[in-house]
């Protein structure tokens, strides 16, 4: 064989390698990896870039981008094999939500343990978890099928519609704005509380196109998005500034569908948005639709998340097509070589130094890619006491000075935002 031909191999080779690395989709099914046969209803990334998968009666799967594990309830403490949410919190706990009917219970695990609070251990009021928030005191606010529970680590707090202005015992979803604030999503409305005061939004007091609320996130600039309705009168995706109502539907918008399951956003703001006839990318203006027809992607949406990487991964409910798709305009990426890489691999908040301090210390934090980044300082009762940074930032590392001079001492909470990642710690300030 002749050096031509040598030199073409090669180059057909390398083409193929480069093909592989960048192809715009990646799909995950039982029969190509170690994806369990079901639907995905939930995903979380940790801090080491692991992907965990929560699903519909098949338990919890974990994807360190080459192997799998699965966790069930036959071969772990996972309670129930129905996961139906997954957050993490600052020390890099999973907490998990799980549950069908009266099987189930909020499970933490820390890598190794498992701690399992159901009714007949805990204070909480149904085995039935749909949703978790984490505030800035590092409380769990979970949504279940009998109210709406607060848990610090030790003790319950649970709101209802019997001791409260709750409207209904159902909470599908809860998100938590800058402020604090708690929105919740009801069969009965949406509600607002900010610890005191309860606000119900419903189609009677309010342009809401229909009460049943699901799907909350909330954008850069404080408007909550949600999905609307339910299988019977799905009324579409929801934008609410206080004041304004904006109704995106299948019949004024590129929506795919008026079933919203989850709404998402990138680095640059944009939404995406899975629904049960596939995924929605929208800028503000201009709507791309991804399904059957122009992609792998043959399902309802019910998870999406977002990799440092960029890549979107995209849970569905594998009726027809894989459970679990990888998509990037630019070319999947599943791992960077550390030693190629010039920026950090991740973001990441540090513990302040000194700690205790007074009065000033320095916040450390890095930054894997450019985003719009927030880092505030929050007193015990969640309410603000300052903001070190608001803006857009390189990726790298970056240090903030904090200046407590005008605080009392304690403890302090201060929380890192940029794009959909979120982390926090405390500090003590000694006088």
């Amino acid at each position: 064989m002749n050096k031509w031909s040598l030199m073409l191999i090669g180059i057909f080779i390398f083409t193929l390698k480069i093909f592989a690395q960048n192809s715009q989709w990646v799909t995950y099914s039982s029969s190509n990896s170690g994806l369990p046969s079901a639907s995905v209803m939930a995903l979380a990334i940790d801090a080491s870039g692991n992907k965990w998968i929560g699903t519909y009666g098949r338990g919890l799967a974990l994807f360190d981008n080459t192997n799998w594990t699965v966790y069930t309830s036959d071969n772990s403490s996972l309670p129930s094999n129905y996961i139906n949410c997954l957050k993490f919190d600052a020390s890099g706990n999973l907490w998990i939500g799980a549950g069908f009917m009266s099987e189930g219970g909020l499970i933490k695990f820390d890598g190794q343990n498992w701690t399992v609070y159901r009714t007949d251990n805990s204070g909480i009021p149904s085995n039935a978890i749909n949703s978790i928030a984490i505030d800035a005191s590092m409380r769990l606010w979970l949504g279940t099928n009998n109210g709406l529970a607060v848990f610090d680590g030790s003790n319950w707090i649970v709101y209802d519609s019997q001791n409260s202005k709750l409207p209904n015992d159902i909470v599908y979803d809860i998100a938590i704005d800058a402020s604090g604030n708690k929105w919740i999503g009801t069969p009965d409305g949406l509600v607002k509380f900010d610890g005191t005061n309860w606000k119900v939004f419903n189609t009677d007091s309010s342009n809401i196109p229909q009460n049943t609320v699901d799907a909350i996130t909330i954008d850069s600039n404080g408007k909550i998005w949600f999905g609307c309705g339910d299988s019977y009168n799905p009324a579409g995706l929801v934008a609410f500034d206080g004041t304004t109502w904006t109704v995106y539907n299948t019949s004024n918008s590129s929506l795919p569908d008026d079933i919203v399951n989850v709404i998402t956003f990138d680095a640059s703001g944009n939404q995406w948005i899975g629904t049960s006839a596939g995924l929605a990318k929208f800028d503000g203006s201009n709507w791309t639709v991804f399904n059957e027809n122009n992609s792998p992607l043959k399902d309802g949406v019910n998870a999406v998340i977002i990799d440092n990487s960029g890549n979107k991964w995209i849970g569905t409910d594998a009726l027809f097509g894989p459970g679990l798709l990888v998509y990037n305009k630019d070319g999947v990426v599943m791992g960077l070589d550390k030693s190629e890489a010039n920026t950090p691999d991740r973001f990441y908040l540090a513990q302040n130094y000194p700690n205790p301090f007074n009065p000033t210390t320095s916040i450390r934090f890095t930054l894997s890619r450019r985003e719009h980044v927030t880092l505030k300082v929050f007193d015990l009762l969640g309410r603000q006491v300052a903001e070190l940074v608001n803006g857009a930032l390189n990726p790298g590392e970056h240090r903030v000075a904090f200046k407590a001079g005008n605080l009392p001492s304690g403890v302090y909470v201060y929380r890192l935002q940029a794009g959909d990642f979120v982390q926090q710690c405390k500090m003590v300030l000694m006088k």
